[in-house]
Parts: C-alpha cells; sequence; structure tokens
C-alpha cells in the first residue's frame, strides 16, 4: 500500500507539471502569407519561359559548351553539393534518434571494500561457494547488452527529423538557385566578353579613320589651309582611340579570366564568335503569372522549405516542456571469476526501467530555446514574404528594362546612322575649306560614341533576357 501511494503522489505531481507546462506556453506566433498579385504590370501572359531549359534557351553553341563545363567544374556549385550531403546526414542523424540505441559492454574491474563497513562484513560473514569464504580483493567480469529508447510522445523527435529533412530538401533548392545564378553569370559574361570584341573592332576602325584625317590635315598644312594646331589636335584624338584600344583589351582580359574562374579552369583563350553579335535579336520572354513564380524559383521554394522547418523546431522545442518518458535495459552476465562468467541461472543479469522526467526548477534555459525558435520562425516568415516580393520586382524591372531597352536600341541605330553620314560630308566640306577642322573632330568622336554606345545597348538587351530568365526561375532544370 506504501508503494501505490508513493506511486499515486508521484503520478499527481507529473500531471501538475504537464498542465503547468502547457500553460506557461506562450502560443506560437504566426504572420499570414501575403497574396501574390494575379499579374505583372506589363505583362498579361500566362505561360512562363523560365519553364525552357537552358540548352534551349541559349542558342550559341559556345555559350552552351561553357555552361556545360561550368556545371560539371564551378568550384561554389562544388561546395553546394556538399552542403547537400551534411544535410541529408543530418537526416540520417535525426532519423536514427527515433529508434533504440542497443550497445555491446565488456568490462572487467577489481574492488576493495574496508573491513570496517557494512560491505566489507557482510562479504567476510559470507560464502560465495559452501567452504569458500568471499576474497579480500574481489574481481568483477561484465559482458551483454544495454539498449536505451526515448518513447517520442509529443513528437519532439518526430519533428527535429521534420525540420533536418525540410533543410535537406532547400540545401537542394538551395543547389538549384546557384545553378540559376551560375548560367546567367556566365551568359551575361559572355556577352559581355563579344560586345567587347565588336567595341574593339570599332575603335581599331576609328584609329583607321583619324589616321587618314590626320594626313589629310598634314597635306593641308603645308598648302597654308591650317596651321599646326589642327595637326596636333588630330594627332591627340588618335593617341586618345588609341589608349581606348587597350583598356578595351584589359576588359577583355579581365572577362576571359572571370569566364574561366566561374569554369574552374586557369585562364585561357575562351571561344566565341562575335560575328553576328550586332544581328542577334534577342529572345521574345513571356513572363506568367506571379503565382508561377512559387513554383519556379529555388530561392522561394527555399524560404518556404526554411519556413516549415522553423514550424518544427517551434513545436520540438515546445515538447521539451512535456514530461518525457525512457525505456532502458540490459542483459548479461556478470561473475567474479572468467570461469563463471557463463553460468547460468546464477551469472546471468537483466533489468528493465521504464523512466518519466519533466523540468520542474529553472526551465529558463528551455524557456529560451522555445522563445528563441519562435523568434526564428517570425524571421523565416518575414524572410519568404521578402524572397517573393522581391521576385516580383524584378520580373517586373527586367519587362520594364526589355521594353525601354528596345526603343533606345532603334533610336541609338539611327543615331549611328546619321552620324556616319556625317563623317563623310564632313570630311569633304573640310577638304573645300567650307568648315573647320574642329566640326570634323567633332563628328568623329561622335560617331564613335554613338557606336560604342550601341553596342552597349545589344549587351545590354541580351543581358536582359537573361536577367528576367533568371528571375522567373529559369535555369536550374
Amino acid at each position: 500500500m506504501k508503494y501505490i501511494k508513493n506511486y499515486k503522489i508521484a503520478a499527481t505531481a507529473l500531471i501538475c507539471i504537464f498542465f503547468t507546462s502547457c500553460k506557461m506556453l506562450a502560443p506560437v506566433s504566426s504572420i499570414e502569407k501575403q497574396p501574390v498579385p494575379e499579374s505583372y504590370a506589363v505583362s498579361k501572359d500566362t505561360v512562363n519561359s523560365g519553364q525552357i531549359k537552358w540548352k534551349d534557351f541559349f542558342k550559341d553553341k559556345n555559350l552552351s559548351n561553357l555552361i556545360d563545363v561550368a556545371l560539371k567544374n564551378n568550384i561554389e556549385l562544388a561546395i553546394t553539393l556538399q552542403e547537400i550531403e551534411i544535410a541529408r546526414n543530418d537526416v540520417r542523424v535525426k532519423k536514427g534518434l527515433l529508434l533504440p540505441s542497443v550497445n555491446a559492454v565488456a568490462a572487467a574491474g577489481l574492488d576493495k571494500v574496508g573491513r570496517y563497513t557494512s560491505t566489507g562484513a557482510g562479504d567476510a560473514a559470507t560464502d560465495i561457494t559452501p567452504g569458500t569464504e568471499v576474497p579480500e580483493v574481489l574481481h568483477d567480469f561484465a559482458l551483454g547488452l544495454k539498449a536505451t529508447w526515448e518513447v517520442d510522445i509529443w513528437k519532439k523527435l518526430r519533428n527535429s527529423k521534420k525540420a533536418a529533412y525540410s533543410r535537406y530538401l532547400g540545401t537542394v533548392e538551395g543547389k538549384n538557385f546557384v545553378v540559376t545564378n551560375l548560367v546567367a553569370e556566365i551568359a551575361n559574361s559572355y556577352y559581355e566578353l563579344v560586345a567587347l570584341d565588336n567595341q574593339l573592332d570599332i575603335v581599331k576602325e576609328t584609329i583607321e579613320l583619324q589616321k587618314n584625317a590626320l594626313e589629310i590635315v598634314k597635306v593641308q598644312k603645308e598648302a597654308a589651309k591650317v596651321t599646326e594646331l589642327a595637326v596636333k589636335k588630330f594627332e591627340a584624338e588618335v593617341l586618345n582611340s588609341q589608349s581606348r584600344e587597350f583598356e578595351i583589351v584589359q576588359r577583355i582580359k579581365e572577362n576571359e579570366n572571370k569566364i574561366n574562374f566561374l569554369l574552374g579552369r586557369f585562364p585561357q583563350p575562351i571561344v566565341r564568335d562575335k560575328t553576328n553579335f550586332m544581328n542577334e535579336i534577342p529572345l521574345q520572354i513571356q513572363a506568367g503569372i506571379p503565382s508561377q513564380l512559387l513554383v519556379n524559383r529555388p530561392d522561394i521554394k527555399q524560404a518556404e522549405l526554411e519556413l516549415f522547418a522553423s514550424k518544427c523546431d517551434v513545436k520540438a522545442a515546445q515538447a521539451e516542456f512535456y514530461p518525457s518518458f525512457t525505456i532502458s535495459g540490459g542483459v548479461g552476465f556478470n561473475a567474479f571469476k572468467t570461469s563463471y562468467l557463463f553460468t547460468t541461472p546464477e551469472s546471468l543479469i537483466y533489468n528493465l526501467v521504464g523512466d518519466l522526467t519533466a523540468p520542474l526548477i529553472n526551465r529558463n534555459a528551455i524557456k529560451a530555446e522555445f522563445n528563441k525558435a519562435n523568434a526564428m520562425q517570425i524571421q523565416a516568415m518575414y524572410n519568404y514574404q521578402r524572397t517573393i516580393l522581391n521576385g516580383y520586382v524584378e520580373v517586373s524591372n527586367e519587362l520594364s528594362n526589355i521594353n525601354n531597352l528596345e526603343q533606345f536600341y532603334n533610336l541609338k541605330n539611327k543615331e549611328v546612322q546619321t552620324l556616319t553620314s556625317a563623317i563623310d560630308i564632313s570630311n569633304d566640306l573640310f577638304k573645300s575649306t567650307r568648315v573647320d577642322y574642329f566640326e570634323v573632330l567633332m563628328t568623329q568622336r561622335d560617331a564613335l560614341a554613338s557606336k560604342l554606345e550601341l553596342i552597349e545597348t545589344k549587351k545590354n538587351q541580351l543581358i536582359a533576357v537573361t536577367n528576367i530568365y533568371k528571375a522567373l526561375g529559369g535555369g536550374w532544370n
């Protein structure tokens, strides 16, 4: 009756602890998800170009070959793959905690107790076997199995496993996001490189044109039609263009090295075709609807998975307040001589224990962990909303950018054609002394700047198409 009474007291205490724990917990904070707009301001498409595979999106074979090499050798991508492996093993760890742990035990030792102690006095008056006293120095040998198992009553371990698995899936989406950015960065760097090649050709053509004009000025100086000042001005213009040539050459080298770095290899020439750059027509992009970003963009899916993982963390932290039930037991053999070790049933030992424990005093650490998990859940929700908003803004900006660049390119192309004609006119007028050398210089300078800007605009058009492809979640599939 005494033991039954004690069990009732213990059970009553645990029930009180349980309800106290439940009462002291604050409700889990949450933020409602904000709905995305039904369409983009400058697009009414229902098809999303981000679902196109990158091999079908980029038609340039040289560019496709570079992307292929990068996906195999890029160092950042290799680091990300190891993060996936780390997360996968973390899932295995959490899964293992749900199962019982069984350990093999082998032990050997000796024990010498004082004669004038209760244990020593008891041993002196006891025979191990008839006529054999207990040795003063008693050896101890044991061999057996021990097992422990925490019964996951409140789903603490299962929620931890769900959180780990969700984060594992998040690392996979993180890898996809790295691939998306890598593909876009290589494409943009490639377009930058080809644009610089074309700008270099324009500068070289301009230098030859300026040298011809310089020779004409020198002849006119001999004929006393112009002064030495005109000659020096034309010489300075040639030198200025030559210095610009070396500046572009340096930028070409840096872009080649950048691409090689992304490809995970040492500097070497980049194979490319610059001949059709100005005639390349940017692809027509279909933006689809904003809700498709939730499916296509890896960063949004990663943020959503992290949000779910943080919710599981809160539940696991909440379960720390509740009583935990652990079952432990063992079976084996124990004797003071190895010759008696496997003598049964005398040397056979076993035990089975069930523990029900709950935090009672000084639970500040548990409360802090719960509040931390709760705050991280709110942070994950804000991050999820920010990622969606950022994706929508990126698409909207690039759609507007593509439309404006198209108008800008058309006007700039007309400007180039006009200034190219003006160069021939100014040269003819200068030969007949109807205009001075300053107008010829300014016309050549304006034409060069306009041609370089036209190439820059074409490059920006191609980069804008790549950027919106990335913004729509393309490139990883």
